[in-house]
């Protein structure tokens, strides 16, 4: 399939009238629709904003690749525009975006089309061919320099295969949605690879599959091995070889400066246990308490949302309508409270602790986690004791990995089916029947030390998780408050999780309304950005404030730590509770406690990071 039978001229707009991202989006769809390739355009119009609120698609040198894989698609196609006077579209360098191409990938078995699309992003990186695209006075002219570039493409593709190995270069490259990126940063590589004299085969973790995927041959002669990827991607045959692992658009961004440093040998040694050399924490590697703890809260997460808020309504009706001995009984609210705190709350644990050991050992340490955690739930040792079965499981069947490596080779087919559940499950559950009562102690004494802190102790208590909640917004000491809060849910005790919201909205919430008052501090770019962090403030997404941050850590930090403190000590003084983990205010009207109070609470935490970034920035100077 040529570019050419996506890209045709009805899909092409030569002269776009939209002067922001969100015009330009609407214009493109616009373009798709008239052209009879969208089976619903709200639908695909949606799901292309639903990609861009993960990252951005202006991945530089102005062009923006907007694209989404969706049943909204009638027929695979692509939208081209070009905008004279450029448009703000966010871009990875911050400059204005000139060239778009919408990609319209639709669902199902047959992914030809995904393929050709790669061959886009190749193009694309092709100074002179971006100029030409930009001066075309005509759509046939567009066509024409398209087709041109994928003959002379595919010609150079024949001799990058094909070229001999000493000194070889691997690639890795993966993007969520495995459209554009994938394929924009293996073919920077290659460009830039090309100019470096330097020979280089790239892997893409693409929609479409594992393409050109690398030979046991290729990495054990390579000089060095760069791992560009925002997914998973298969590292265990890396085991023992040095390897450079980044975020993929930094292979789009700086392929000169990653394969300098790969040519060098340079890198972290990977081994198949997930430990590096160097005892680094690696974003990708199967490493890190971190990272296996955070792969079980995120797994865990749904259960606790959904299962919180079923919770949450049913006191709608009343604290004690789920009861039937209550003269408050309603039949609905003890529905809820069935489906959301008998079943969904009561999978949060061995979800926990399954996905943390699957997290250290794969597939094998699922049932033994899970079995772990549903024992420590049942046994009344709560979170504490999920998060340990979940790391006992884990290297249990780690453990059981390396010993069971005697047994014949004829055997391997049963180990994951009969000897790796078999053991595992019975080695995590014989401790854990010795580690469950004293922790189940020391859950009942935590309670009860929370329940009998005075009011002094219990502001300072916000004070703290609304600090937590601010100091690194979405990472390690934001996610430990958090989790503590969802344990004090599970315990009963609903004002640590009611501060640690409060404290969360704050930092998007403070940040936006200084953008606001203070226009003159923020740059254009940072004014759009503060509009969505209303948004994302409201519905308790701090890591809204996070571009703010690291633009001007020094100011922004100190400032949203002390709005979020203020915030959750004021709903600790007001005696707020929250029964549900998440949802920001629409969960505010099931709060136990005053509503007004709670909304004062929040916006008070807000204004005062709003005042204090807007005192301490300096004017902007673009």
């Amino acid at each position: 399939m040529k570019i050419t039978d996506l890209l045709t001229e009805d899909t092409i707009s030569l002269r776009l009238k939209g002067s922001s991202k969100d015009s330009v989006i609407s214009e493109l769809v616009d373009t798709l629709e008239g052209a009879g390739k969208l089976a619903d355009k709200k639908g695909y119009e949606e799901a292309i904003l639903a990609r861009e609120a993960q990252s951005t698609t202006g991945i530089g040198e102005g062009i923006a690749i907007p694209h989404a894989k969706t049943k909204a698609v009638k027929t695979p196609a692509i939208a081209f525009g070009v905008s004279d006077a450029g448009v703000d579209y966010e871009s990875l360098d911050g400059q204005p975006s000139h060239l778009f191409f919408m990609i319209a990938a639709s669902e199902g078995a047959n992914n030809a089309h995904l393929e050709t699309l790669s061959r886009l992003s190749s193009m694309l990186m092709d100074t002179d061919f971006r100029a030409g695209l930009l001066s075309a006075s005509s759509k046939e002219e567009v066509i024409s320099l398209i087709d041109n570039k994928e003959k002379e493409l595919f010609q150079e593709e024949e001799v990058v295969e094909t070229g001999e190995t000493k000194g070889l270069i691997l690639a890795v490259t993966a993007c969520p949605t495995g459209i554009a990126h994938t394929y924009m940063a293996a073919d920077a590589l290659k460009q830039k690879a090309k100019e470096l004299g330097l020979t280089v085969k790239v892997e893409t973790n693409g929609s479409s599959g594992v393409k050109n995927a690398l030979t046991k041959e290729d990495i054990d002669s390579a000089a060095g091995i760069i791992v560009a990827a925002d997914k998973h991607v298969d590292m265990d045959r890396f085991h023992g070889k040095k390897i450079i692992q980044v975020p993929v658009a930094q292979a789009i961004r700086k392929p000169e400066e990653l394969l300098t440093k790969a040519g060098r040998g340079e890198g972290t040694t990977y081994t198949g246990s997930g430990k590096a050399e160097s005892g680094h924490d690696e974003k990708k590697g199967r490493s890190g308490f971190y990272k296996h703890l955070m792969n079980g809260v995120s797994n865990m997460l749904p259960f606790v949302v959904g299962g919180g808020i079923l919770i949450a309504i049913s006191f709608m009706f009343g604290i004690e309508a789920a009861n039937p001995d209550d003269p408050s009984y309603h039949w609905f609210a003890e529905a809820l409270s069935t489906i959301g705190g008998g079943n969904a709350f009561g999978l949060m644990i061995p979800v926990l602790a399954g996905f943390i050991a699957m997290s250290i050992a794969d597939r094998p340490g699922l049932a033994a986690g899970m079995v772990g955690g549903l024992m420590a739930s049942t046994g009344g040792a709560g979170f504490l004791g999920g998060i340990i079965a979940g790391f006992l499981a884990g290297y249990i069947i780690l453990g059981l990995k390396k010993a069971l490596k005697v047994l014949p080779s004829s055997l391997e087919g049963i180990k994951p089916v009969l000897l790796y559940p078999l053991f595992g499950i019975f080695f995590t559950g014989m401790i854990m029947l010795q580690v469950v009562a004293p922790l189940k102690a020391f859950n009942e004494g935590l309670t009860s030390w929370l329940g009998g802190l005075g009011s002094g102790n219990l502001i300072f208590l916000g004070l703290l998780l609304g600090a937590m909640m601010a100091i690194d917004m979405g990472g390690p000491i934001n996610k430990a408050a958090f989790t503590f809060g969802i344990a004090m849910i599970d315990a009963g005790n609903y004002a640590p999780h009611a501060a640690i919201m409060a404290a969360g909205m704050v930092p998007p919430l403070g940040l936006a309304i200084s953008t606001t008052l203070f226009k003159n501090k923020f740059n254009k770019q940072e004014r759009e950005t503060g509009k969505t962090c209303y948004v994302m403030g409201a519905t308790f997404i701090t890591e809204g404030a996070i571009p703010f941050a690291a633009a001007d850590p020094m100011r922004v930090i100190p400032s949203v730590v002390v709005g979020s403190a203020i915030a959750g000590a004021l709903t600790m003084l007001f005696g707020i509770g929250l029964p549900a983990p998440h949802g920001g205010i629409f969960v505010i009207p099931i709060i136990t406690g005053s509503i007004l109070l709670y909304i004062l609470a929040i916006l008070i935490g807000a204004f005062v990071t709003a005042m204090m970034v807007g005192l301490l920035k300096k004017k902007a100077t673009v």
